[in-house]
């Protein structure tokens, strides 16, 4: 483990307070914060000094939806535990939640096993899981309890892709009755996933094939349309729920709704969202095929509904849904049929700049930057204030962040095991400079320092909004 590190001379930013101050780091943990200047800050000793000055001192990320390694459509997510943490490092971000998968006919156990060796020893940064629930039977609902004393305390369902991982509203209830008494968190893909089929099929009978047709028929109604059904079904269990990438505002006005009653339902969106549209799914030359993901990218005017749910906090965690397949060979799969198309973007390494942006823009506060980003999904997946914050006794994952630099968003330069940027080009104002992981150097001023095999399984409690 390394000594002491003192940071001087920055601003302090976390999701409640700014201030100009001096952190001093022991033994991988936030040993003191003190008024730069001061005098209790002038007695910070230690055998590393780093100087912020000008600069932000600010939360690692914690990114709460990452699928690494995720089989899908006869084909692999590009970015391995190895080269997505490391990517993910390079974005300011020190903490990732990824998805375990139960296949149907397998327990929750071996899917769970399966991702432990995927990831061990192999992340950069720390990590923990989600477990996707494919298969809800007396057994599974079993595993579930034994899986949130262990740490494991959200499990996924979907109410798309029918013959996959598809739960039907019986499946769900019950899911969700478990939870409500175990004290998990159902996490809801929420999209009408049997109509949706209908629709696709209609498509590609009238010939409509490329990518834009994705954004078309899996339409909007049909994402609020099961949110809605998912929030009802959670209070017929006295269930909290979690609705994972919120891509339309009808959507949003469900969930705006739903906690205007007083229900324990929360919301999360992703950056494609916030900055993509179906103008990039309409991309000629099957380039739009980059863009495709689920929820899908939506018109323009669903953007103002998204920065406006996140300032009202009917959402309030902006995760990436991280799940790259290359343009050459994976993207290709679809050509001539949309539905072929494996649904998944590249994301983890821009999450935090593209926020930063967000308050450049004018969008969001500062704090609120790290709220959405840091400090809540740490609170919303049982993680608070090990991570998320910088306060005595949390886990010293530190970013220094430069606000004034500039940079070109390109695939040339970007550090995901992908051949594409889904933000190619685009000019962003703020860089992550130097990376700290529990004390240990991961980014030092833009070199790379960290290793596969630092990040460690991070075990979780429960959603910290309910207790």
């Amino acid at each position: 483990m390394t000594g002491r590190t003192v940071i001087r001379g920055g601003l302090v930013i976390t999701a409640s307070d700014e201030i100009h101050a001096d952190v001093l780091i022991e033994d991988g943990r936030i040993a003191a914060l003190a008024a730069s200047g001061t005098p209790a800050a002038e007695a910070f000793t230690a055998e590393r000094t780093i100087d912020a000055t000008g600069k932000y001192v600010i939360p690692g990320g914690v990114d709460a939806h990452t699928h690494m390694e995720l089989p899908f459509g006869g084909t692999f997510a590009s970015d391995t535990f190895e080269t997505g943490t490391r990517a993910a490092a390079w974005g300011g971000t020190t903490t990732i939640v990824d998805f375990a998968v139960q296949s149907v006919g397998h327990s929750l156990r071996e899917g769970l096993d399966t991702w432990h060796a995927k990831a061990e020893g192999n992340c950069a940064i720390d990590y923990g899981f989600h477990m996707i629930v494919s298969d809800v039977n007396q057994e599974t609902l079993k595993e579930m309890d034994l899986l949130v004393e262990e740490g494991v305390t959200s499990f996924k369902q979907f109410m798309a892709y029918p013959g996959v991982f598809y739960s039907d509203d019986g499946q769900i209830l019950r899911a969700m009755q478990r939870s409500a008494e175990n004290g998990g968190l159902i996490m809801m893909h929420a999209e009408n996933g049997i109509a949706i089929d209908v629709l696709v099929e209609q498509a590609l009978a009238r010939g409509e094939t490329d990518p834009r047709y994705h954004g078309e028929v899996r339409k909007a109604l049909l994402e609020a349309e099961a949110t809605h059904r998912a929030i009802k079904l959670a209070q017929v269990a006295g269930a909290p729920l979690y609705v994972v990438h919120v891509s339309a505002m009808e959507a949003v006005a469900e969930l705006a709704r739903a906690r205007d009653e007083g229900l324990p339902v929360f919301g999360e969106t992703c950056p494609q969202y916030l900055f993509l549209s179906t103008d990039n799914l309409a991309e000629p030359d099957f380039e739009g095929s980059k863009y495709v993901c689920s929820t899908p990218l939506r018109p323009k005017e669903h953007q103002a509904k998204l920065w406006q749910g996140l300032r009202t906090n009917d959402l309030q965690v902006v995760s990436t849904d991280h799940c790259p397949f290359c343009f050459v060979g994976q993207k290709e799969l679809g050509r001539g049929d949309f539905s072929k198309i494996p649904n998944g973007l590249p994301g983890v390494e821009n999450r935090m700049d593209l926020l930063h942006q967000a308050v450049v823009d004018g969008h969001i506060s500062r704090r609120r930057w790290i709220e959405i980003a840091c400090a809540t999904p740490a609170r919303m997946f049982g993680m608070y204030p090990k991570k998320g914050t910088i306060t005595p006794g949390a886990d010293a994952d530190v970013v220094i962040y430069d606000p004034h630099a500039e940079q070109v968003v390109s695939a040339e330069t970007h550090h995901m095991n992908v051949d594409y940027s889904a933000y190619e080009g685009k000019r962003l104002t703020g860089r992550v400079e130097t990376v700290l992981s529990r004390g240990v150097p991961v980014i030092t001023e833009r070199e790379y320092t960290g290793h596969a095999g630092h990040g460690v399984y991070t075990p979780r409690s429960t959603c910290q909004y309910l207790n």
